[in-house]
């Protein structure tokens, strides 16, 4: 385990060096507000691997997050316990052959009305890449196959159609799959989903008939439409100067967004015109911010510490006047 830690720190490593040098000059404007009442409330543990990617959150306040470098699945009750509900299969390489990090990860994740909790795997190899489902009361299961040399990692549900949407970082690509499995679909590879020397397409959201993505390399936020018959529309970058980028999620039923930038160690407030401010730092207890979750006015941020080796964890803060 300690010889995949240390491949994982050194992939991390990579891309930070590789986000840093994107990094604008001038510096983004730094808040205390909106955000309140900030708190670690968990700390994980880095030597088994338990670097949690990403989160969904069920109506109780209860978290589902993925442990990339221990390909779990783990449930965080409000009340601070962690409980693994499942352990993706390990690759028979260990891994090695996943494409650009070289290590096997559980990335994104959702929660279905239907009471199962989905998540990507990615491995670099064929018979695992891909789509699970992890139904209560059973073993988890690969219900859809995606291309073992890319990098599935944001993952994003529409309730309304009963589809997923999953970004590919290294293939910059989003596929599309029925809540049911099956065959995955290209909806997208337009140009802004590309990486730019490592990882590209990345957060992927849902909201006011849309896909948003987000994109680590390219450091920007974009808007794809849903068109009539599930087509994807003509792409718009909403957002930029945000190298690192991880996932994200709305603040209300606005466009206004809470992103995590790893590499920097920053969540950023992302206004409906592309503006953004700063109101989480390091000094916080961010360690590599991979994504963050809203219910009601409580944000979630969870906390890999990819590059920093020091604490994984989940953060909580307040942010007020916000009703979801």
């Amino acid at each position: 385990m300690l010889k995949r830690i240390s491949l994982i720190v050194t992939a991390a490593a990579t891309a930070a060096t590789a986000v840093a040098t994107a990094l604008p000059a001038d510096a983004t404007p730094v808040a205390r507000k909106p955000l309140s009442h900030v708190r670690i409330t968990n700390h994980f543990d880095l030597v088994a691997g338990q670097m949690p990617e990403n989160i969904a959150l069920l109506p109780d306040g209860t978290a589902d997050v993925t442990f990339a470098g221990s390909r779990q699945i783990a449930r965080i009750t409000p009340g601070g316990s962690t409980r693994v509900l499942a352990t993706l299969p390990a690759p028979a390489d260990g891994g090695t052959g996943t494409p650009v990090l070289g290590f096997a990860l559980a990335t994104g994740i959702v929660r279905a009305a239907n009471g199962s909790t989905y998540a990507l795997y990615a491995t670099g190899t064929a018979d695992l890449t891909g789509l699970w489902r992890l139904a209560p009361g059973k073993a988890p299961e690969r219900i859809a196959a995606l291309p073992p040399d890319g990098l599935p990692n944001g993952l994003a549900l529409d309730p309304h159609n009963e589809r997923l949407y999953i970004t590919d970082s290294v293939l910059g690509t989003v596929w599309t799959v029925p809540l049911s499995g099956g065959r995955p679909t290209a909806w997208s590879a337009a140009p802004e989903l590309a990486p730019a020397g490592f990882l590209g397409a990345n957060g992927a959201k849902v909201h006011n008939g849309a896909l948003w993505v987000t994109n680590l390399d390219q450091g920007t936020l974009v808007r794809i439409p849903i068109r009539h018959g599930d087509r994807a529309g003509v792409p718009q970058v909403r957002a930029t100067g945000l190298a690192g980028i991880d996932d994200f999620t709305f603040t209300g039923p606005g466009d206004e967004v809470l992103a995590a930038l790893n590499a920097p160690n920053e969540v950023r407030l992302i206004r409906p015109d592309g503006t953004s401010t700063t109101v989480l730092t390091a000094a916080d207890g961010l360690q590599n911010p991979t994504s963050v979750a809203l219910r009601g006015s409580e944000v979630y941020v969870l906390n890999a510490a990819y590059t920093t080796g020091k604490d994984p964890n989940l953060l909580l803060a307040h942010l007020p006047g916000r009703h979801r």
